[in-house]
């Protein structure tokens, strides 16, 4: 088994043999995660594992620790000198562990062999609990990650259909690291490091914490009070006024401290993010010498997250799009951190070297796909922007959208020896591609990256994300008009006819998205039916924490307007919207054609069924006799959800 060695290459140790194999005598910092460890930057633990070597600590890794038994995993490597950190992993565990109709899932992409059942729900609260019960407040416990970003203040949660206070309350920790870590995370062990108090670091960026309420301060440019805890659970309204000062902060280049009050004595401190990481620091992030394999503690066996991702390369980070339902701009923030070419090719390089690559790279991207090197062609007003999106409503004149920069990328990596092909699998922005400055050289180049991405750079099957049909659904999701896909859509097909190719196009869609009713999604039927999509990439609407569309969820109320907004809640309604994803399939025909006549719809019913409904009707009659017990099969439904 290969090990970290002085120079770098190896694994980070998981185990007290491993340690001991190293000669070390003590741990700088132990790292618990509810993930496999995968030696890849798309990893966190692996991330943060290896800055902190990099600046020379000494770093161990306990993935996936067993937290049912005699708690060895927790205290098999012993007390670290400086902190423990504490991750649930790259998703949040509710997210990983239930589908959007709170149903349990049977598996986990990021566990050997894909088993579930190998963290528990929460585990940012279980680790943490355990490790104080061990170790008391010998060491101070650090969290992170997704699922204690998202949830770092008051906050939905659909699972338990409740409103829950910051995670630290739950999670006893000293301490809440928000977004991506890198920079935080040095900073703190140097402080730790070199003698502070974990309780004196009152003022680290991009943290929170638990703090006396004495410290809070009257409201000024610099601080924001939020409505306490004991206001927000009895009033939706004022969960709903504290979402739009938590987005507005976190998208902006220069934040504001939030607090809130969670009840007599203490309140919740939130520092602001860090500035954007510089080329130079995303660089050295991604340039530090990972192996790119899952430890060999696992034996071969597959992780199905890393095969997904061994091959592909991220670009940059950041998304300025603010889609409602999305969490990466409250995690990454909307400003965009981009890798020089030099670094993207060093990778590139190293992809090329792995023992199965076969020439072609499965994603040269990033949160969206053509994002990268944009950024405020007047850097002075993204100063002082609030706006959460830089393209809804619309494109904002301010943004430099020239794909350039991006084009010379792709060249440079199809270029290097080894590389058959590299593939964009991230989300295109179409709305960006295709928009109109008015500048003849940026629209030329736009131009031709839609050209250039169609003809060179898709697997067959090019994936893109309307979401919706019908404006005011689209405006509440922060999409942009259907129309704009149609012109896509006819981008693509001209461009596949010119290079004689014969690729897909497959969109996705979302159902129950607040604002959405069911009259909503039979027009999304027809106008798709109109143009021949039979739809494949379909999901009703998750509620996660920390998104508009979730405080619109639960609230019941656009924390921007103020004004009401109608949300699916039951399965009854999730599904009287969901059949209309299916419209072509003769199973729901009788559905669709009763719910349609009792809105008093026959229009959208001829539109659906220009040929006469009656025969749709007769058809999936004979279906349901024909299947024991008549009716819907309900799982087969289920298995139509391809996403």
């Amino acid at each position: 088994m290969q090990y970290m060695t002085n120079g770098g290459a190896g694994f980070l140790p998981t185990s007290a043999k491993e340690v001991e194999a190293l000669g070390w005598d003590y741990i700088d910092v132990i790292l618990f995660s509810g993930d496999a460890y995968v030696d890849h930057p798309s990893f966190g633990a692996a991330v943060l594992g290896r800055v902190l070597q990099s600046h020379g600590y000494r770093v161990a890794i306990v993935p996936q620790p067993n937290w049912r038994d005699d708690l060895r995993d927790f205290r098999k490597l012993g007390k670290p000198r400086l902190f423990f950190g504490v991750s649930a992993g790259a998703m949040d565990s509710m997210v990983n562990h239930y589908t959007a109709n709170r149903r349990r899932r049977s598996d986990d992409a990021y566990t050997p062999g894909g088993k579930a059942g190998m963290r528990p729900d929460y585990p940012t609260i279980v680790y943490t609990r355990i490790l104080r019960e061990l170790y008391g407040d010998s060491v101070p416990v650090i969290i992170g990650g997704i699922e204690a970003s998202m949830r770092r203040l008051s906050h939905y949660d659909y699972w338990q259909d409740t409103l829950r206070q910051s995670i630290l309350v739950d999670a006893p920790a000293d301490l809440l690291m928000y977004g991506m870590g890198e920079k935080g995370i040095i900073e703190l062990a140097d402080s730790l490091a070199a003698g502070a108090d974990i309780t004196s670091l009152k003022d680290l960026p991009q943290t929170a914490r638990i703090v006396p309420v004495s410290e809070m301060p009257e409201a000024d440019a610099n601080n924001i009070i939020l409505h306490s805890w004991m206001e927000v659970k009895k009033s939706k309204r004022c969960q709903a006024e504290n979402f739009k000062h938590i987005e507005q902060q976190s998208n902006r280049r220069h934040g504001a401290t939030l607090w809130q009050q969670i009840d007599e004595g203490r309140a919740v401190k939130v520092t602001p993010m860090y500035p954007p990481m510089t080329t130079e620091e995303i660089d050295a992030s991604f340039d530090l010498p990972y192996t790119r394999l899952p430890h060999p503690r696992y034996r071969g066996k597959t992780i199905p997250a890393y095969e997904m991702i061994k091959h592909s390369i991220n670009m940059h980070r950041g998304c300025f799009g603010g889609c409602a339902f999305c969490t990466i701009s409250a995690h990454q923030g909307k400003f965009i951190a981009s890798r020089s070419k030099e670094s993207i090719i060093r990778e590139a390089k190293a992809v090329i070297n792995m023992a199965d690559f076969k020439g072609y790279i499965s994603d040269l991207g990033g949160p969206s796909a053509n994002m990268y090197g944009m950024r405020g062609n007047d850097e002075g007003i993204c100063e002082k922007c609030l706006r959460p999106s830089c393209l809804h409503p619309k494109v904002c004149p301010n943004l430099n959208t020239d794909h350039t920069r991006l084009l010379d990328v792709y060249h440079a990596v199809d270029a290097l020896p080894g590389m058959k092909k590299s593939f964009i699998g991230s989300g295109v922005r179409y709305d960006l591609s295709m928009h109109v400055t008015g500048n003849k050289r940026i629209d030329s180049a736009n131009s031709r990256y839609n050209e250039e991405l169609i003809a060179r750079h898709v697997s067959g099957r090019l994936k893109v994300a309307p979401e919706h049909t019908e404006p005011h659904v689209l405006n509440l999701m922060r999409k942009p008009e259907f129309e704009q896909f149609h012109a896509f859509r006819d981008i693509f097909h001209r461009v596949n006819a010119k290079h004689g190719l014969n690729q897909q196009l497959i969109p996705y869609f979302i159902s129950s998205h607040p604002g959405c009713r069911e009259v909503d999604m039979a027009e999304l039927a027809v106008k798709t039916q109109r143009m021949n999509m039979h739809l494949e990439q379909v999901q009703d609407f998750t509620p996660t924490p920390m998104t508009l569309s979730t405080e619109i969820y639960y609230t019941g109320i656009h924390p921007y307007t103020g004004e009401k907004v109608f949300t699916a809640h039951t399965q009854e309604q999730k599904l009287a919207q969901r059949k209309y994803f299916f419209w072509y399939d003769s199973n729901y025909h009788r559905e669709i054609i009763n719910s349609l006549k009792s809105m008093h719809r026959e229009d959208l019913l001829a539109m659906l069924f220009p040929h006469g409904f009656s025969k749709a009707v007769n058809s999936a009659s004979r279906l349901s006799h024909n299947r024991p017990g008549g009716g819907h099969d309900r799982n087969n439904r289920n298995k139509r959800n391809k996403k």
